[in-house]
């Protein structure tokens, strides 16, 4: 049976040192461009060279991240760097633009890649999908639960998120960082705005009187479900946390490592009181299994606080402007990190006092702790531990992996020495040196031998078994034992870390379709009747309607059917027009439909669009992320959304339902009532319901009026997105954006 995999996340150098000695069995880091985790320190070309090395040595798989989407600008540096990672060995990629997927499948059919979970992989026929693109594994959406991860049959493997920070919103769907900040999450550069405060609004009145971080989530975490996820057949569990300290990681990586061990010996794993505790100061949010076990609502959000929170330490029993005093319920040491819960201010303590006021290093469980006031501290408090230096420092304290060897030596009078040594791995080195002579005064022993031969000292490997085959009354010197023993051991040291990795052939299952050009189009998008009416005055090309009964009322040759974003059980479609939203729906409705794609697929380059068109869409819509200067219009039948509100997330989640109705599951009051979110900065975001998962629009509208010149030379459609618009205001909108592009 083969094992699952242990998947550990590194930033650094340091991370992927911690990760491989506490027993990864993958890792997964990105270079500084393409990756999207583009704030973490992330690895030089050198050091990702280094680091394919070091992981092969001790039989570790290392995958790099490309996970963004790629300008067309960007295609040729982009192709230079996966011949890069191609050439130095790198196990796979794990990547999210279609385009580049495409690109690369085409120019190196053996390079494994895996679908990112930015790909939105959340149903049976996003991943038939990617079979036909020739991946190798999917990484399975966090809001699925396992039970549907295992209703979906493929021969792909499946990677799992089992520990980490999670994202409110769907992997791939959020363009709050890029729109409203233009730092894109899509290209690895999101600013956490699921970790600002917000207000919810019901009709116009403020539910919650101050703000709350109503889209922050809590830490994942699953060290106690280990045998329930490996019964489900995944394939390779992962640990998030590139921007995460190497100690974290370090510590993550080795409680996943028990308790995947301990399945295996068939005995049972529950995490220790002070693993726990040790854990939480390391990192935490508050701790949930996640979407992965049915937890919903309070269980998954920690709208109190979007940080760090730490471990129980002990409370304040006196504040003043100079200091405060805390009962401590735990040791603490000096450099440890404290954070005051109710107020959520945090620090280092950089002097520690005890009762006496007297300087000291370290506080015992129930002593007296007295620190400066350096931040302002006002109220008595419970207090968390959020940095344990003594923890870090045995982490850090972790000794390096060693390979069992068995070297045999064999040594007779006027032949070379031989070496021949073997790895677990059956790799084989046999060195041929030094002539064996014959004794003059003091023979050689075998334990003179087995003495030289075992000197393996800095070098990965440790000594499993030797044997001995020698003849008697031999001299041979220590320097040439050592030196063939050297030789042997730097050469078995250079195949482990250049092996060559297996490549397997994986077809390419999409063939070219003809592509359909139009003439100059204006579309519109709408929710209710009075907007399709107005559109229908205008005469506007194509109309995409959200509403299905409205769709079957209006029904012709250019209007469309807006298919859902999130889709878990697809409803049948023959001979209709539809609006696809997700690629699962590629999949399972373009032979039999006519369809479109619109911006949610994130679809930015060439490449994109033409593998979108070979899997059956007919016109695609372009990413709102789009450069427009960017795109070559010529043989691609192409569309730009030029106004309208944008989604910016879409979650799981019902915000209304968790804040008012406390997770009733039967509760229906987003279907009654209208809800925005407001910031505190007086933005106010609306929010639209389908069977509980919440799509929170921008503030504003997009408008590109001033650029639809340059539209008109380069795209064949342009598109208006309708929101709240009455009929004058749509019909005044499409005359106004017709008068410049027909």
């Amino acid at each position: 049976m083969k094992k699952v995999e242990l998947l550990s996340p590194v930033g650094n150098m340091e991370s992927l040192y911690m990760a491989v000695k506490y027993g990864a069995d993958a890792v997964y880091l990105a270079g500084k461009k393409y990756g999207a985790r583009s704030f973490a320190e992330n690895f030089t070309e050198e050091e990702i060279i280094n680091a394919v090395k070091y992981c092969h040595l001790y039989g570790v798989k290392i995958y790099i991240t490309v996970n963004t989407i790629v300008y067309n600008n960007e295609i040729i540096n982009f192709l230079k760097y996966i011949d890069f990672l191609y050439k130095n060995n790198v196990d796979a990629l794990i990547m999210q633009d279609i385009g580049m997927i495409s690109i690369v499948r085409k120019n190196y059919p053996d390079f494994e890649i895996h679908a990112s979970t930015q790909m939105h992989n959340n149903n049976q026929e996003t991943v038939k999908l990617l079979e036909k693109l020739g991946i190798k594994r999917v990484v399975m959406a966090r809001e699925l639960s396992l039970d549907e991860i295992d209703n979906i049959k493929t021969p792909l493997e499946k990677e799992i998120f089992v520990h980490g920070a999670l994202c409110v919103c769907y992997s791939g769907c959020c363009l709050f960082s890029s729109i409203k900040n233009n730092r894109s999450a899509n290209r690895g550069e999101c600013v956490a705005s699921c970790r600002l405060k917000y207000f919810l609004e019901e009709n116009g009145s403020l539910i919650n009187k101050s703000p709350k971080y109503l889209l922050s989530m809590k830490e994942l975490n699953n060290i106690n479900n280990i045998p329930k996820i490996i019964d489900k057949g995944i394939n390779s569990l992962k640990i998030e946390g590139r921007m995460k300290s190497p100690e974290y990681v370090g510590f993550i990586t080795k409680l996943y490592r028990e308790a995947i061990d301990c399945y295996y010996n068939n005995k049972k794993y529950k995490i220790s009181e002070s693993d726990l505790t040790d854990l939480k100061s390391l990192y935490n949010r508050d701790f949930t299994n996640g979407y992965l076990f049915n937890k919903y609502g309070s269980d998954v959000m920690n709208i109190d606080a979007p940080n760090h929170m730490g471990s129980h330490l002990g409370k304040v029993i006196e504040v003043n402007k100079k200091m405060v005093k805390i009962k401590l319920d735990r040791d603490i040491n000096q450099e440890d990190g404290i954070r005051f819960l109710n107020s959520n201010k945090g620090m280092i303590i950089n002097k520690l006092y005890n009762k006496k006021n007297l300087l000291v290093s370290s506080l015992k469980k129930g002593d007296i702790a007295i620190i400066d006031n350096k931040i302002g501290f006002e109220k008595l408090d419970e207090v968390n531990k959020t940095i344990d230096k003594k923890l870090i420092i045995d982490i850090k304290n972790v000794e390096d992996i060693k390979i069992d060897v068995d070297i045999k030596i064999i040594a007779k009078s006027g032949e070379k020495l031989k070496i021949i040594i073997k790895d677990n791995d059956n790799n084989v080195v046999e060195k041929h040196d030094f002539l064996v002579e014959e004794s003059i005064n003091r023979p050689v022993s075998k334990n003179d031998i087995i003495k030289q031969i075992s000197k393996l000292g800095n070098t990965p490997f440790k000594l499993n078994s030797i044997d001995i085959d020698m003849d008697q009354n031999i001299f041979i010197q220590n320097k040439n034992l050592n030196e063939i023993r050297r030789m042997a051991i730097t050469e078995l040291k250079e195949i482990r870390e250049n092996k060559k990795i297996k490549r397997e052939y994986i077809e390419f299952n999409v063939r070219t379709k003809k592509q359909i050009i139009e003439r100059k189009n204006i579309n519109v998008l709408v929710r209710n009747e009075c907007q399709l009416k107005a559109a229908i005055s205008c005469s506007v090309d194509n109309i995409y309607i959200t509403d299905y009964e409205l769709y079957k009322k209006y029904k012709r040759e250019n209007v469309y059917y807006v298919l859902p974003r999130i889709i878990y059980n697809y409803e049948e479609y023959i001979g209709e027009n539809l609006l696809v939203r997700e690629l699962g729906s590629i999949n399972k409705y373009s032979e039999n439909n006519s369809v479109v794609s619109d911006y949610t697929l994130n679809i930015i380059n060439n490449d994109g669009i033409d593998i979108i068109s070979n899997l059956g869409v007919n016109r695609v819509c372009l990413s709102p992320e789009v450069n427009i200067n960017d795109i070559d219009r010529s043989n691609y039948n192409s569309e730009v959304l030029v106004y309208g509100r944008l989604e910016l997330m879409v979650t799981k989640y019902c915000i209304p339902n968790m804040i008012i109705n406390k997770d009733n599951k039967s509760c229906n009051l987003c279907y009654k009532n209208k809800y925005h979110l407001k910031d505190e900065f007086g933005n106010i975001y609306p929010i639209l319901h389908d069977n509980h998962i919440s799509t929170i629009f921008d503030s504003e509208n997009i408008n590109l009026y001033k650029d639809i010149e340059l539209i008109k030379n380069k795209f064949n459609n342009i598109r208006i997105n309708l929101f709240d618009e009455n009929y004058d205001d749509v019909v005044n909108l499409i005359k106004k954006f017709r008068s410049k592009y027909e």
